[in-house]
């Protein structure tokens, strides 16, 4: 029996960081030697960091990449290793993966199939490789084989699925297959989205059984360089089985998941199979031979272990928080900040960024401990060195709630309970002076006396403008990092000020819609995540109706009368944004599945209010800080759902609508 033991890995690497990646890599070969790993599959461009983007082109990034490639390969004694990384070939550059074999570089496989839509832009930087293509490329007078390879390992055929090649019609993999491949190996950066897991899960699974082979595939995690989340998640399949799941949004620089891979019986199952025939035409050209002794591995079957809350019935808002909490605590540690800023208006809103902000704290501590949670944070100062979590959250996280007098005791006492159950610092001040001063001094340019029937969205949007210099002052003193607290549907219809509540270095929960954020909350109060805690204190904000309080006490403003009620507002949304439907096509499937009861005349004003302000508010979009990406809705116009600026606003459809009956 021809058993193999395999590892994949999960990094947190960053971009340009030389020496952490290297040391990152180390760390993940020792621990796959720890393990009793032969084989080891780390992430896509994982030398340089996936999210270099233009800098890619530069020719000091791309030859310092092949410096530590060559730098690493003495650490891979007694190994297989693939490492990622970008190679210029023929005067272009390629998003390429690296094989290792026993301390040498063996090879090196350019991607085929390139990511290019949503969040990614590998076209924009490298070209793909045509299939069966094989050529050879030279470095520091030596040539090595590049190209659509495989390589035979004293016996043991590896392959590659390159991330986006595994998601694609025509797999790769299947030319492996013919080849008798025993392994495929899958160096990902995919980023987080709900629901990807299983995705993921299906093609490792399915590959592993349609092509006869053990499949072990890798990925980041963490916050790599902004805006995306990699939830890293090591898959490994044997035969069509799932034998290994690495953890997801670990706050450890390195994951290492290792599994036995039972070649013998894959090659069996693969001989058996009537429908199975290899390429008879190979010439050899296209697989590389290497001598080397394969370690005879001792058969274990450990049983498929899953973290808990991976099980939960309320997955979505588990991976909600431990995605944007991670992302949180990675923003702050690689960017130098010493800490959060938010201001706390006793809103939902800013009480979500706020308790993400504390439970980025609280998951650290649950996985590293507190000694290592402070590890993590070493570049942060203190006076005096806090002893619990709970103190650290204290100097680390600093909320302040304005007041004017248009502000009412229920959301004061709503932020004032949110910021003792999380037990970080907490200012109230009132903003009613700077107020008057900025209206007495509009009043005597203008020479009129301002007043809320003619002048309604300047006096609210001044109160807005004039927390944001406060909170960034706040922000500027503790050089700390202030969070924007506008979430999607505000986005959507351009319901923010800009330079007041849109002010803030990244927006946490800009990529979430606010229907979505009340359930979340719903669960907050009850359930919370599973090991961790409820947050009982939200329910002194969602008992309030959400409101902007930029109007007098005696309007009764909230947010839904100023434009519609969230769900409807985001189911408008989705329809309009994310499958492109015109207003009319907008309005017919609104009909069909809003169950509010609601006139069909009040939909259909929802829907032409929608298209007019999403259309003249493509300039906020473009200007909103940058959000961390969850799903297939975002509105990022630099990553995601690029829009006109200045364009008709849909005139001539919403004339059609309006004629609808």
């Amino acid at each position: 029996m021809l058993m193999l033991k395999a590892a994949g890995v999960a990094l947190n690497q960053t971009p340009f960081d030389w020496k952490g990646n290297r040391t990152r890599i180390h760390q993940a070969l020792e621990e796959a030697r720890k393990q009793s790993a032969t084989i080891v599959c780390l992430p896509e461009l994982c030398i340089t960091g996936y999210g270099c983007e233009d800098a890619f082109f530069n020719p000091h990034l791309q030859e310092s990449a092949l410096r530590e490639l060559f730098d690493l390969t003495p650490m891979t004694k007694g190994l297989v290793a693939s490492v990622g990384l970008p190679v210029r070939h023929k005067g272009v550059l390629f998003n390429a993966t690296a094989l290792i074999v026993d301390g040498a570089v063996r090879g090196f496989v350019p991607k085929k199939a390139l990511a290019g839509d949503g969040v990614h832009y590998e076209p924009r930087w490298f070209k793909a490789w045509q299939t069966d293509r094989v050529s050879e490329i030279e470095i520091s007078g030596k040539t090595y084989p590049f190209g659509d390879i495989h390589f035979d390992i004293g016996g043991i055929k590896i392959g590659f699925e390159i991330c986006e090649e595994a998601w694609v019609a025509h797999r790769p993999g299947a030319a492996l297959a013919r080849r008798a491949v025993d392994i495929i190996l899958n160096p990902s950066a995919s980023h987080f989205a709900f629901g990807k897991l299983q995705v993921r899960t299906q093609f490792v699974c399915e590959g592993s059984r349609a092509f006869n082979v053990g499949y072990v595939y890798s990925n980041l995690i963490g916050n790599e360089a902004g805006r995306i989340v990699y939830d890293g998640g090591v898959l490994i399949a044997d035969g069509g089985t799932l034998v290994a799941q690495g953890p997801r949004f670990s706050y450890k620089d390195v994951e290492v998941t290792s599994a036995f891979l039972d070649l013998d019986r894959n090659r069996v199952t693969r001989e058996r199979t009537s429908s199975y025939m290899p390429d008879l035409s190979e010439a050899g050209a296209s697989c590389v031979k290497v001598d080397f002794k394969v370690p005879k591995a001792e058969m274990e079957v450990p049983a498929l272990k899953v973290s808990k809350w991976e099980e939960s019935p309320n997955l979505k808002a588990e991976e909600f928080s431990r995605a944007v909490a991670l992302g949180l605590f990675d923003f702050l540690r690689k960017s130098g900040q010493q800490g959060f800023v938010v201001s706390l208006s006793g809103g939902l809103d800013s009480a979500a960024v706020s308790i993400l902000c504390r439970m980025s704290l609280d998951f650290a501590e649950e996985e590293l401990g507190f000694s290592g949670l402070m590890a993590k944070l070493s570049h942060l100062k203190f006076q005096a060195p806090p002893k619990t979590v709970d103190a650290l959250a204290n100097q680390l996280i600093t909320c302040a709630y304005q007041a004017s007098e248009n502000s009412s005791v229920a959301t004061r006492e709503a932020a004032r309970r949110i910021a003792e159950d999380l037990k970080v610092t907490f200012y109230d001040w009132s903003i009613e002076p700077l107020l008057k001063e900025y209206r007495s001094l509009a009043e005597a340019s203008i020479e009129t006396k301002l007043n809320w029937k003619d002048h309604d969205i300047a006096l609210q949007n001044i109160q807005a403008r004039v927390r944001g210099p406060s909170i960034w002052m706040i922000a500027n003193l503790k050089n700390a990092l202030l969070l924007a607290t506008s979430n999607r549907s505000e986005a959507a219809v351009g319901y923010a000020t800009m330079d007041g509540d849109t002010c803030g270095g990244i927006s946490p929960i800009g990529g979430i819609d606010k229907a979505y954020l009340r359930k979340w909350a719903q669960w907050l109060e009850t359930d919370g995540p599973i090991g961790i805690r409820s947050f009982k204190s939200i329910s002194s904000v969602t008992k309030i109706p959400p409101t902007a309080e930029l109007r007098p006490q005696d309007k009764k403003q909230t947010d839904e009368d100023d434009l519609m009620p969230y769900e409807v507002l985001d189911q408008i949304e989705r329809f309009a944004i994310r499958d492109h439907k015109s207003p009319v096509e907008v309005f017919q499937a609104l009909k069909s599945v809003q169950t509010g009861g609601y006139a069909e005349t009040k939909l259909k004003d929802w829907t032409a209010k929608f298209f007019r302000l999403w259309s003249r508010n493509q300039w906020k979009r473009e200007r909103y800080a940058p959000a961390f990406h969850l799903d297939d809705e975002s509105l990022d116009p630099k990553t995601w759902c690029r829009f006109p600026i200045l364009s008709s606003g849909f005139a001539q459809e919403l004339e059609e609508l309006e004629r609808w009956t």
